[in-house]
């Protein structure tokens, strides 16, 4: 049998009949490059795919906090990012004295308006600007330092009630996490 698929011969003449259209040859590299990049892409795929951010890492990505059970005053410390989020339902004299504060005399200039998304609600990330410790002023029994937010007492840090440099080695303000409220009473950080 011939390797290529040539034109049969007029009886006649002994002239082709006309152009082979492909040869044998061809048919089989078409085949075999088609299965060589089917076994490269399942060879590939896995490896591409290991990239990807793993199920416990995609979970951690976002954080729901309840706020219906956090009373007036009281703040909550949920764990983002492996990070302490200080979630604190401000009462109306705290907010007011986080709006009296003139921005000329922060460190950090900041309103208090910018900082949060609803009035009582603020969402700051709890840890200090300094060197990373974690501020104290969630439970009631912490010392609150001398604006009545949080204090770091590993270097001396005060943080007012909207979370701003007040006084201390800390730069900037806490960070305040991309959160968004899904309703009156849930918020998802992340």
């Amino acid at each position: 049998m011939a390797d290529t698929l040539a034109p049969t011969r007029s009886p006649a003449t002994g002239e082709p009949h006309g152009q082979p259209e492909g040869t044998k040859r061809d048919f089989l590299k078409l085949v075999t490059g088609s299965f060589a990049a089917v076994g490269v892409g399942a060879i590939v795929w896995p490896f591409i795919a290991s990239m990807n951010p793993a199920k416990d890492v995609l979970a951690l990505a976002s954080t729901d906090v309840t706020l219906d059970h956090i009373a007036e005053g009281q703040a909550v410390t949920v764990m983002w990012r492996g990070k302490p989020v200080f979630v604190r339902h401000r009462t109306a004299a705290e907010i007011q004295e986080a709006k009296d504060v003139p921005l000329g005399q922060l460190r950090d200039p900041a309103s208090d308006q910018d900082r949060v998304q609803r009035e009582p609600w603020l969402v700051v990330v709890g840890v200090c600007t300094h060197l990373g410790c974690v501020p104290l002023g969630q439970k009631s029994t912490d010392p609150r330092g001398d604006y009545g937010g949080w204090f770091c007492p590993c270097h001396g840090s005060h943080y007012d009630t909207a979370g701003r440099i007040r006084r201390g080695p800390a730069p900037t303000n806490l960070a305040v996490p991309e959160y968004a409220f899904r309703s009156d009473t849930q918020i998802r950080i992340g």
